[in-house]
């Protein structure tokens, strides 16, 4: 899983609550980590691929939130990866991860192997936190009619120069003066819990405030459209709105523990001795949630996938076509054709406002049909009978 303890336990003189979660059942903790992770990799790749059935369409163009998506699919993919290389390493060779010790200074491969693999695992999850909040905001301008393809260039700026610069320098922080003689105290630790779970605050706190703003203003631009809310544009809004939840639901329920239980690992640091027997039930709970984080952290990769795109079903189509996000579906090219402006005397007035509707219908349809529930079929009966998607 992805835990600022994987980088601490890779100092010789770790803190002793790092030590004890470590040194707790490694065999089945690594065992968990693995299968869990696997687990996830083939349902995420298999949520990936075209399936048989789904017929192609023509894709009006790219958006930046399905390339979002993907991009948050490939991080928990690569960061699944990384965790299924260090469990394996783990329990295949014990005596190279002890060799990670105060006493054994000359062998720098296994603090090496230690460092690479921790900082492997929060890099790829640090950068899906940065790219969910990227698609909170995203979603939020597409509604504003601000966001174009260019902005995905700015994401991309924005998550992987954010992510690989607090990534290094939480660990050059954490591992001063060198590896070998990382200071002791948990001042010196501090920085580097802080830049690893900023990114994950963020997503908490700022993220339910811009999905709240984005459904607010789906539904003043549904009301807009036509002066009603009719039931068709009602139920729109509200599986936009389940989409939104789904995902915050999975994100709360895969990292919550991580901060349980790094409050209870921050409180057993400042206590004098946390072999005490009044701290029994704080170790136990630590060591609980250390388990609990090594199945849920893994698991965020599929179950983000469930809520994305649903089940998309076990029959893989082995064609290669490319693969179309569902929402996507949803042409605007039906309001392009039966759009039509609202009579006036003028011909070239007639032109000019039908132009104009054509274009604010498109724009509409695409913000629309980008937050809306990755539900091919049911979309598609909703698309046929709701005006905002037949036109004035």
């Amino acid at each position: 899983m992805a835990s600022p303890r994987l980088e601490t336990y890779c100092c010789p003189n770790r803190d002793a609550a790092t030590q004890l979660v470590m040194n707790f059942q490694p065999e089945v903790f690594c065992g968990v980590c693995i299968g869990s992770a696997s687990i996830s990799l083939l349902l995420t790749i298999l949520q990936l691929l075209p399936k048989k059935g789904q017929s192609p369409r023509k894709v009006p163009k790219a958006s930046s939130s399905s390339t979002i998506l993907l991009l948050i699919s490939i991080c928990d993919i690569l960061g699944g990866l990384g965790m299924i290389f260090r469990s394996s390493v783990w329990l295949g060779f014990p005596g190279f991860i002890a060799d990670i010790s105060v006493s054994n200074r000359t062998d720098v491969w296994p603090s090496t192997f230690c460092v690479g693999s921790a900082m492997w695992i929060q890099l790829l999850y640090s950068a899906g936190f940065w790219w969910l909040f990227c698609y909170a905001v995203d979603s939020y301008l597409v509604v504003r009619r601000s966001a174009g393809l260019s902005t995905i260039v700015l994401y991309h700026m924005m998550t992987w120069g954010l992510a690989v610069m607090l990534c290094v320098e939480g660990i050059a922080l954490l591992y001063y003066p060198s590896l070998s003689s990382c200071e002791n105290g948990l001042e010196h630790a501090i920085p580097h819990y802080i830049t690893t779970y900023v990114p994950l605050l963020l997503v908490l706190v700022a993220n339910p405030i811009l999905f709240r703003r984005t459904v607010s203003a789906v539904a003043s631009l549904l009301k807009g459209r036509q002066g009603i809310y009719t039931e068709n544009e009602r139920r729109l809004g509200t599986e936009i709105q389940m989409r939104f939840f789904k995902i915050m639901l999975v994100f709360v329920i895969c990292w919550s523990s991580n901060i349980i239980n790094e409050t209870l690992l921050f409180y057993l640091e400042m206590q004098p001795d946390i072999n005490e027997m009044p701290l029994k039930n704080l170790r136990s709970a630590a060591l609980i949630t250390w388990i609990i984080m090594g199945v849920l952290n893994p698991m965020q990769g599929f179950l983000f996938t469930l809520a994305f795109y649903g089940w998309t079903g076990w029959r893989v189509d082995l064609k290669w076509r490319k693969r179309e996000i569902p929402w996507e579906s949803m042409s605007s090219s039906t309001v392009g054709e039966n759009a039509y402006p609202s009579p006036v005397n003028y011909q070239s007035n007639i032109h000019d406002s039908k132009k104009i509707l054509t274009t604010d219908s498109q724009q509409t349809d695409e913000a629309i049909t980008m937050l809306s529930e990755a539900n091919t079929s049911s979309d598609e009966r909703l698309t046929r009978s709701s005006p905002i998607y037949q036109g004035w």
